[in-house]
This record gives C-alpha cells, structure tokens and sequence, in this order.
C-alpha cells in the first residue's frame, strides 16, 4: 500500500509537467531542425563516412529524427528537473538535495555522450567497418546512421547516470549498499541485458563498448554510497526516531498512570 501511494503521488506529480515538456520538446524540434543539416555534416566527417539515401522520404525523416533527438538532448536539465521533483516528491527530496540530484544527473548525461562522441563511437564504426574489404564496400544510408549515431549517444547519456539513481535508491531507503553488493552476478546479467536493448546494433563489441562503462559505474555507485556512508545515516535515523516514538509512548503510559 506504501509502494502504490508513491507511485500515486509520483504520477500526478509528473502529470503537471507533462504539457510543459511536450510543448518544449515541439518548439526546440522544430529550432534544431533547422540546424538539423549542420548536425548530420557535423557527425559525417567526424566519423568520416559517405552516407547515401534509398528512399524519396528518407533525407527529410532522418532530419526530422536529428531535430528531436537534439531536442531531447538539450532539454535534459529541464526533463531531469522534472523526473527528479517527481520522484522526491513522495520521499520528501527537495531543495538542496533535489539541486544536487538534478545537477549530477545532467553532468552525467552529457559526460556520457561526449565520451560515446569522442572515444566509443569512432572506435565502434572503425571496427565495425573494418571487415569490409575490395569485393566487400559498405554502402551506409543515412537512416541506419542517424538512427546508429544519436541512439548510441543518447543511450551512453543514461546509463551514465546510473550512480546518481544508485545513491538516490540507498537514501530513500528502498536498496540498500549491501544488496547492490551482493547481487553483482546479477547486476552483470542486467547490465548485459540493458546493453543489448539499448545499443542500435546487436554485435558483441558494441554491447562491450555499453556493458564495460556500465558495470564500471554500477561499482562507482556502491563506492559513492559507502564514501557517503548512506545507510550508516538511515541506521542511526530510524533509531532516532524508534526512540522518539519510544519516549512518546513511555510518556502516554505514564500519564494514564
């Protein structure tokens, strides 16, 4: 009943940014749209590919798909302001500790993208083109590679922010540091699982080129946990406050006495 009451007051508190948001995501699509061209040229000669189109549409759709995704990416600060007010909303998180939840998550997120810009992404297509051969040119459409190009970003982007909602979970209570550490044979299946989701093409290196940073952050998490000594400060918290209730009730049973 705990659980469904949060997730009540965690739905409705997201419910009144929910126009907010679809309005600015509108407005900044259409903005990067037309700046949309720019970007695409931006990502081909760094990635140094000649991109073809196959279909009378597909230009025109792939632009659109840049637009948004960069909307997306620069309306982040204002999409983790809103996720973060509503889940600490039920768990009493705002001011200062909501400034910081929603500040290391933006900071996280774009460190992930330029870490998939500059480092994981050329290493991934120079692999991954690297089997090509005289009889054997790739001939790459310029769908498949916005598609490639911002999903793998955006998705670097997330899951580097998988400490930041580590720390938040050991806060508030719901998992603790020792279950994170006890359960990493199956955080290694998960991340595994989300690398295989979330990277565009289904190949082995690319989900190690995901899976690898995010276990490396799953262990970051349990270090910023423990460094912080979160479930140290709930242990004496809960105390504090069964003791609290404790004197209450000693002093109502005295009273009636």
């Amino acid at each position: 009943m705990y659980q469904y009451n949060n997730l009540v007051i965690f739905l409705s508190e997201l419910r009144k940014s929910i126009r907010l948001l679809g309005i600015s995501v509108m407005v900044f699509t259409v903005i990067v749209f037309l700046l949309s061209t720019g970007l695409i040229t931006v990502f081909q000669e760094h990635l140094r590919e000649k991109l073809y189109f196959f279909s009378v549409a597909g230009p025109f759709l792939s632009h659109v798909k840049v637009a948004f995704f960069g909307a997306i990416y620069v309306l982040m600060p204002l999409l983790m302001y809103v996720l973060w007010k509503a889940m600490g909303k039920p768990f009493d998180v705002t001011g200062r500790r909501l400034f910081w939840f929603v500040t290391a998550t933006c900071l996280l997120f774009y460190a992930g993208t330029l870490f998939c810009y500059f480092v994981t992404l050329p290493f991934g297509v120079k692999f991954l083109l690297g089997f090509q051969s005289e009889n054997m040119k790739a001939v790459i459409s310029i769908g498949r590679f916005v598609n490639f190009v911002t999903i793998f970003i955006l998705a670097f982007g997330v899951i580097f922010e998988l400490p930041v909602f580590m720390v938040f979970a050991a806060q508030v209570g719901i998992i603790s540091r020792r279950v994170f550490e006890q359960n990493r044979r199956f955080a290694v299946l998960g991340i595994a699982i989300m690398a295989a989701l979330l990277t565009p093409t289904p190949d082995i290196v690319n989900m190690g080129l995901m899976g690898g940073p995010l276990y490396l952050l799953y262990e970051a998490g349990i270090l910023v946990i423990r460094i912080l000594r979160i479930d140290e400060k709930r242990a004496m918290e809960k105390a504090e406050k069964e003791a609290a209730e404790q004197d209450v009730d000693n002093s109502g049973e005295a009273e009636e006495e």
